[in-house]
């Protein structure tokens, strides 16, 4: 057809005339290849018992709740007969013949085990507890409170434990001076730098003694955040932990206090003769999960991940987030007045060229509009329901199609930037410290990066102009400067370590501009003849193709044909042909032990490496070459991060660190402390580790973190 297409006419002949590579990529995706190499293993394929201790330990650390019960029903339930009732695929009992969700009958709790849990209500009951804490090398300790956010959250009690299956409880009572003298009794133990805390979740226990002026010293060992560094990809919640590594089911939370809403009482509601069990459990639950975690990190060979960075970046977290950072209420308020107005005018001119007014924030409606007026394209996607899809991603793909489309998607972005975070940030800011106070956490990303919560500022868009309205209300405290250091193109610094390119290594370490570099080399000319369209796409190279973009997801992202992103690709690798060799053998080692790791011998878990579905599969190999990379600058600037903090502990410095986003340092810093802090921080982050090319920094100073980034 293509051979004769001159002899079509009118539309036809101009579609397959102007598709002809559409057409021949679609015959080939459509063409279904029968010499395919089949590996066939008869003996493989033989019914063999599974070993049911094994497979029970392997559904309950994946949360496999279902399963449990559908394969190991018949031994819990003893009035299945198999003969007489109809198996599903696999031979399991059926859904409907299975009434119980799985039931917890096979996991010990309090009632079933020796305990001294111990009730401390007296102050001679607190002094010989003292004595006894002041013995021990190590501690387990825990605290209950009036609340989640530890910044402002009160102590209701706190518990302790060093010997398992025992445990205290002190309760504390609401009155503040009563409080704080009950709390500093202990401040012998607390700040002990001999005995080694442990604890779940241990920053927020050191924020909430912040509050009372107790600051908790010596090593840490958190159970959270070693569960983390061993399974990064699983829960880490204490109720999780206790059911895979001790058989055993805690005391919930909802059985004291009732479950989530308007009802829920508070600890502070609670008799301690009603709370020092559950509290008890938690200390010496988190004690015996440290007890087997530390001999899971050794033999998984991430010790030294969880002593030399997460443990020490504990404090420094805690740190930041105590000291907060100031908004610049007025200026969100001009923002948001002119977000609006912006808003109305968008809508004017959507409905406009839509030709009448709707509701722009209904996808029903915007699909109507878009697919059934408009007719932007033939053949819309619908959803499961019916209604077309106009989600970003389609939108995004559409953007070109009309002029309405990206009215719409502007008229998206603004009115998500007013309610996530023009509107949002002045409602959460404390009333007594007026700064807001985000939460950094350890445990979220597989990565290793850290993110943040209430609010996230780790999603602030940085790039475009509307971002920066965003960025401009975040300054310091009076007297002081903001300094912004961001690490440079830290990423293609990792992959050109990792990857021992000659080409690339020679770039950074001749300080030339990586993405002119690439351009010149791809393109064969002279670095001065490079473009800037020809810098562009080799930026999007360097950053697409190190990932394993596809030439399809190339040629979409620069809007460009396929065959020319085809020719950008293997123009890329063969200036760079060890990029390649690393990203193969990245491939085949996560194929052959199911992970790979970082610089710092993180390791990223890849259970679908070896997935016969092609699409999982490649998820998993982008996985295998990107983790090493993102993990590794995650590692990095938390090594940086716990040495800025040390420095100016050593120095003595006012300089506050407040912000970390991604690849960036924020600091508020007093104007006399600005030259010595610039040295401080470019220094730290540039030496925190040895790379065969060098880690560089920029940085800029400013009344708000828009001016100093």
């Amino acid at each position: 057809m293509l051979e004769r297409s001159g002899e079509l006419k009118g539309i036809l002949k101009t579609k397959i005339e102007e598709n002809r590579d559409m057409i021949i990529f679609s015959k080939f995706l459509a063409t279904i290849k029968t010499d395919v190499p089949i590996s066939f293993d008869r003996d493989a394929l033989v019914y063999k018992k599974p070993n049911e201790e094994i497979l029970r330990n392997i559904f309950e650390e994946l949360e496999f709740k279902t399963l449990i019960n559908r394969v190991f029903h018949e031994k819990e339930e003893t009035t299945i007969n198999q003969t007489t009732i109809q198996g599903d695929l696999f031979g399991f009992p059926s859904k409907e013949d299975i009434v119980s969700e799985t039931n917890h009958n096979h996991l010990k709790q309090l009632s079933s085990l020796e305990y001294n849990y111990q009730l401390i209500d007296s102050i001679d009951k607190r002094k010989e507890l003292i004595q006894k804490l002041s013995d021990t090398k190590i501690l387990s300790l825990d605290t209950e409170t009036t609340g989640t956010n530890p910044i402002i959250a009160e102590l209701v009690g706190m518990s302790f434990s060093f010997i398992e299956n025992q445990a205290y409880y002190v309760p504390i009572p609401p009155a503040r001076e009563e409080a704080l003298k009950i709390v500093e009794e202990f401040r012998v133990i607390f700040e002990n730098e001999h005995i080694i805390k442990i604890g779940q979740n241990i920053k927020y226990d050191m924020l909430v003694f912040q509050n009372y002026a107790i600051e908790i010293k010596g090593r840490l060992f958190d159970t959270m955040v070693a569960h983390y560094v061993i399974q990064p990809e699983l829960r880490h919640g204490m109720d999780y932990l206790a059911e895979i590594y001790l058989n055993y089911r805690t005391i919930h939370i909802d059985e004291l206090i009732g479950p989530k809403g308007k009802n829920q009482k508070n600890m502070r509601d609670l008799l301690p003769e009603e709370v020092y069990l559950y509290a008890c459990e938690d200390a010496d639950i988190t004690l015996k999960l440290k007890n087997i975690l530390e001999n899971e990190l050794k033999k998984n060979e991430v010790e030294d991940l969880f002593y030399r960075i997460e443990m020490p970046l504990i404090p420094v977290l805690a740190y930041m987030e105590r000291n907060g950072v100031r908004l610049d209420t007025e200026a969100l308020k001009e923002s948001s007045e002119h977000f609006r107005k912006r808003i109305e005018i968008i809508e004017q001119d959507i409905y406009q060229l839509a030709g009448k007014s709707f509701n722009i924030v209904s996808p029903k409606q915007v699909g109507e509009i878009l697919f059934d007026k408009l007719k932007i394209i033939e053949k819309a996607k619908k959803t499961k329901t019916g209604q077309y899809t106009t989600s970003e991603e389609t939108l995004e793909n559409l953007r070109y199609k009309h002029p309405v489309v990206e009215k719409i998607l502007e008229h998206r972005g603004l009115k998500k930037l007013l309610s996530t975070y023009i509107d949002a940030l002045p409602k959460l800011i404390n009333s007594q410290t007026e700064k807001i106070h985000t939460s950094l956490n350890q445990t979220i990303t597989a990565t290793g990066r850290l993110s943040s919560s209430n609010p996230n500022l780790q999603n602030i868009p940085i790039r475009d102009e509307d971002g920066k309205e965003i960025r401009k209300a975040f300054i310091t405290d009076d007297g002081c400067l903001f300094f912004s250091a961001d690490y440079s193109q830290i990423e293609l610094r990792i992959m050109a370590h990792l990857s021992e390119d000659r080409n690339m290594i020679e770039a950074f370490s001749n300080n030339q501009d990586i993405h002119i570099a690439t351009a010149a080399k791809i393109y064969k000319i002279d670095i001065n003849e490079v473009n800037s369209d020809m810098r562009r796409k080799a930026k999007t190279a360097n950053f697409g193709i190190i990932y394993g973009i596809s030439v399809f997801g190339l040629a979409d992202r620069m809007n460009v044909e396929r065959k020319e992103a085809k020719e950008l690709i293997d123009g890329y690798f063969e200036t760079y042909p060890q990029i390649k060799e690393y990203m193969e053998k990245s491939i085949q080692t996560a194929k052959k032990q199911g992970y790979v790791e970082t610089v710092f011998h993180r390791k990223r878990y890849l259970s679908d490496i070896n997935s016969q579905n092609a699409i999982v599969r490649g998820y998993a190999e982008r996985n295998a070459i990107n983790a090493p990379i993102q993990g590794s600058a995650a590692d990095i600037i938390k090594v940086a991060m716990i040495r800025i903090h040390e420095r100016f502990k050593i120095e003595n410095k006012k300089t506050k660190m407040i912000l970390q986003v991604h690849d960036e340092l924020n600091f508020s810093v007093p104007i006399e402390e600005k030259d010595s802090i610039e040295k401080i921080v470019i220094e730290e982050m540039e030496k925190a580790y040895n790379m065969q090319v060098p880690l560089k920094v920029d940085y800029g100073w400013g009344k708000n973190w828009l001016e100093a980034h």
